[in-house]
């Protein structure tokens, strides 16, 4: 399987970040692949004072562009994700869709852990705005399982592990991961998770400074079931690839089975 991940600079004008996703969605189906992954926020990366003005109810025109792009490059997408509209409540669902080539809404996956956080003298809290998801979610994409999470969740090892016993092979984390975090943490936490649940990870990134004066890392990346980084980013907008040897991922759980050693007796998952 031929994978790509996409790292992007969003700020706050929403329709230059989806024609910029658009050229960057088309550079990575002109490559061949069957699966791209987007980043966290890529609609929109700004002051949180608008996010009432941005979020959208899905289906809606957001989804509706990128079910256009799916079917039109006959990839799957896992669009990172972008503020959906809860209703009835005023604060906003950090989602990811999940998108087959025929444009069909697979999955929907909102993110469960918000970042609230004091670090480096910046102040951040995504509850201020958003709301927490409440279900694990993971699905089919080109015959093979997928567990879809969403940056801050990286930091929660249970929610990856639930995904792998869940039977996911690859794992897509669509991140904005700040600069100050990102430059002791990001690879870390990412190849972590992959090693521990002998998956493929699959991280698409933001990537450098945004409004109200805040930056992100960037350094997307792939990295396979043995923790090795099969592609990173620069510091720049762009797409990178690489193929998925899904029968080296067997070779790996069953001469290394850690997944079968479990103590299930002691862990309820």
């Amino acid at each position: 399987m031929r994978v790509a991940v996409v790292q992007m600079n969003s700020r706050d004008d929403k329709v230059a970040n989806l024609a910029k996703a658009g050229a960057l969605l088309a550079e990575a189906a002109a490559r061949g692949v069957d699966l791209v992954v987007l980043p966290e926020l890529w609609t929109y990366l700004g002051p949180k004072d608008r996010h009432a003005r941005v979020a959208e109810a899905i289906p809606g025109p957001t989804s509706d562009f990128l079910a256009g792009l799916a079917c039109r490059h006959r990839f799957w997408l896992v669009a990172g994700s972008y503020l959906e509209m809860a209703a009835g409540q005023p604060r906003f669902f950090n989602t990811c869709l999940a998108l087959s080539p025929d444009g069909e809404i697979v999955a929907r996956y909102r993110k469960l852990h918000l970042f609230d956080v004091d670090v480096d003298g910046y102040s951040y809290r995504e509850s201020a705005t958003m709301t927490p998801g409440q279900e694990v979610v993971s699905t089919e994409l080109g015959g093979v399982r997928v567990g879809l999470t969403i940056c801050y969740d990286l930091r929660f090892p249970e929610l990856y592990r639930r995904l792998a016993v869940g039977g996911a092979r690859i794992i897509t984390v669509p991140s904005a991961f700040t600069r100050e975090t990102g430059k002791d943490h990001w690879e870390v936490l990412l190849r972590a998770r992959a090693v521990e649940n002998q998956v493929f990870i699959l991280a698409g990134a933001q990537v450098g400074s945004h409004p109200p004066g805040n930056a992100c890392y960037g350094n997307a990346l792939i990295a396979d079931p043995w923790g090795v980084v099969l592609a990173r980013a620069g510091y720049q907008e762009c797409v990178v690839t690489a193929e998925l040897d899904l029968d080296y991922q067997e070779q790996v759980r069953k001469e290394l089975p850690s997944l079968e050693h479990r103590r299930s007796d002691l862990f309820t998952f």
